[in-house]
């Protein structure tokens, strides 16, 4: 990326491009999920109120990190803690995948009780993820 590149983005539209995937995210991976009543989706397990707030700490740093221009990005890191936040948030039973490869009772006995955990970790790798990104950027600032 050039100097030329990191100028042009206007801090207004950054504001913007970041709000708004934010807020496509979680209202998007909410609706999925299940975390509020839609016509849509369903929840079979009941959530225990750290999802919703888990998932907007996820989906405040999607935004910023998909905001920020830069270079070079860690999206296998961003990926990887993004599928942990999901598996964190999301109803262990309703993931039909998860469902027909381990089934009901083992998801039930061994994902539902570390759910908070695999959110907090694939939070923790997101911010990871964000931090790797804003480093980059710096350094791009610097040398401007």
């Amino acid at each position: 990326m050039d100097t030329l590149t990191v100028r042009s983005n206007s801090l207004p539209m950054l504001i913007l491009k970041g709000s708004s995937i934010a807020a496509l995210t979680f209202a998007l991976l909410g609706t999925i999920t299940a975390l509020w009543q839609n016509p849509f989706f369903f929840r079979m397990t009941p959530t225990s109120g750290f999802e919703v707030v888990l998932l907007f700490l996820q989906a405040v740093m999607f935004g910023v990190y998909f905001s920020v221009p830069t270079e070079y990005c860690s999206t296998k890191t961003l990926s990887t803690g993004g599928v942990l936040g999901f598996l964190g948030f999301a109803c262990p039973v309703c993931n039909k995948i998860l469902l027909y490869v381990f089934g009901a009772e083992l998801l039930l006995s061994y994902l539902e009780p570390a759910r908070l955990y695999l959110a907090v970790i694939g939070t923790l790798i997101i911010s990871l993820a964000l931090y790797i990104k804003l480093k980059n950027y710096r350094s791009i600032v610097r040398q401007v």
